[in-house]
């Protein structure tokens, strides 16, 4: 399955737990394994608290002060330290599913990372049971 992710900000991080408890009812899967996987090489996955906002500015703002916009970069196209972040943050993540439900801790949830937004972007869960 695939989720449309639209991002409006040149670094963001989107709450995607819905979504993707959405795509593990609509398949029907009781118990397995969830991935959730970013194809993009600015883009990333992340597990983090959901319920306070101000977690996901502070990941920015420290992933924005180690990598920063600025520096001696030799790719050309200005978008290196999306690619460094990427690399850090991680491509995809790998959840549990017990009685049709994602594991999650009581404050986790899943996140799109956008790095070099804004974008349409694709997520793509698979499953194993």
């Amino acid at each position: 399955m695939i989720l449309d992710v639209k991002t409006t900000d040149k670094t963001q991080l989107i709450d995607i737990t819905a979504k993707v408890e959405d795509a593990v009812r609509s398949e029907g899967i009781g118990e397995g394994l969830c991935m959730v996987y970013c194809p993009h090489t600015t883009g990333a996955v992340t597990i983090n608290e959901s319920a306070d906002p101000s977690v996901k500015e502070d990941i920015l703002m420290i992933l924005n002060q180690v990598v920063p916009w600025k520096a001696d970069y030799r790719h050309g196209e200005g978008n290196s330290p999306a690619h460094v972040k990427s690399t850090l943050v991680g491509a995809s993540e790998l959840v549990a599913i017990e009685g049709g439900r994602l594991v999650l801790g009581t404050w986790q949830g899943i996140f799109f990372c956008e790095f070099d937004g804004p974008r349409n972007r694709k997520v793509h869960v698979r499953f194993l049971e």
